[in-house]
């Protein structure tokens, strides 16, 4: 079969009903131009260029930072033979976007979501796009080729598939080497609300960076962020609803006993206590043993008959309502329980 020829043997679309300046060899072919009219049209002085390997920008200027995008995402595409491009006159193929499953990650998506500490997309060398990892692809021209086990959903941005924010971080983080680059990308994640602490920490204890120290010393300082972000919101829930004061950043100590661990509130008659999660299990060396401590002291806290409840900060941030009626039903229903042990309350 010619590889030049029409996949359609309908009548070319127009070339100029083309809904973007960039496009790939299979999808010119749908407009009657065939590879070597392409090529011709990319010599010295000619009116097109070819931006990457199979991908043509159909005029002689520099291409915009949204051609450049289009380009990345047509080049890591994925489409199987017989599926038609997404064109005017045929709609995309059912279940599947231009785009394949592909999506821009790393530095890029950052900036594509306006983080003031990540470079304008213009400035960047190269552009990481995520991709299955069995795809065969190899990095080349301004597009680095990030591959995955398990794809994240895509999130679009300005008509753009994109990985969540705490995904993207991980692939910026994992190629930036100074220490302040790194954490202005994660104190602006998390101060401007788009990820919380925690879910940033899971994805770089994820994608194994947690042992770079220059990584580690950023997340201590996210994750204290993140923990002055979420105790002012907590204060703002207990005072903006009316709740009644607690005695705040407390450790709790059974008489006579062990340590029981700090707790974020504590209201000592109702005996209920409030812990914000902040820091995910996943970022530790043992999660497996973090998570079996939490449980341990879970249960030796209700064993003593304090109520505890844990709230997360997006919660706090985006339903604090519902976060307070929760508190407040633990409060109210104090006077249902038996009485608690009692237990020393020492300043955190």
């Amino acid at each position: 079969m010619d590889h030049d020829s029409p996949l359609s043997a309908r009548h070319p679309l127009p070339l100029d009903e083309a809904p973007r300046r960039v496009l790939t060899t299979r999808q010119l072919r749908e407009y009657g131009v065939g590879g070597a009219d392409a090529a011709g049209r990319c010599r010295p002085g000619g009116p097109w260029q070819q931006l990457l390997p199979g991908v043509f920008l159909l005029h002689p200027g520099p291409p915009t930072s949204e051609e450049r995008l289009h380009a990345a995402l047509l080049y890591t595409a994925y489409r199987p033979q017989g599926v038609p491009s997404q064109s005017r006159r045929e709609g995309p193929a059912a279940g599947s976007g231009p785009y394949g499953e592909a999506m821009v990650t790393g530095l890029a998506a950052l900036a594509l979501r306006r983080f003031s500490a990540a470079p304008p997309l213009l400035s960047l060398d190269r552009i990481s796009v995520l991709v299955p990892r069995t795809r065969r692809l190899r990095s080349t021209g301004f597009v680095e080729v990030v591959r995955a086990v398990e794809l994240p959903e895509p999130q679009e941005v300005t008509g753009v598939p994109v990985a969540p924010v705490e995904r993207a971080l991980a692939d910026a983080v994992a190629r930036l080497c100074e220490p302040v680059a790194v954490l202005r990308l994660l104190t602006e994640a998390v101060r401007a609300g788009h990820c919380e602490a925690g879910a940033a920490v899971r994805e770089l204890g994820r994608a194994r960076l947690l042992t770079r120290p220059h990584v580690v010393d950023a997340v201590d300082r996210l994750v204290a962020e993140g923990r002055a972000i979420a105790e002012t919101a907590l204060y703002a829930t207990v005072r903006g609803h009316r709740l009644p004061e607690p005695l705040w950043n407390v450790e709790l100590r059974a008489a006579g006993g062990p340590a029981l661990g700090g707790v974020d509130a504590y209201w000592p008659e109702q005996a209920v206590a409030v812990e914000i999660d902040v820091r995910s299990p996943c970022a530790d060396a043992d999660a497996d043993a973090v998570l079996r401590d939490r449980a341990r002291r879970r249960e030796l806290l209700e064993r003593l008959g304090i109520t505890v409840v844990h709230l997360s900060p997006r919660k706090l941030r985006e339903a604090a309502a519902e976060q307070a009626a929760v508190v407040r039903t633990a409060l109210m229903a104090a006077d249902d329980r038996d009485p608690a042990a009692y237990v020393v309350v020492l300043p955190r």
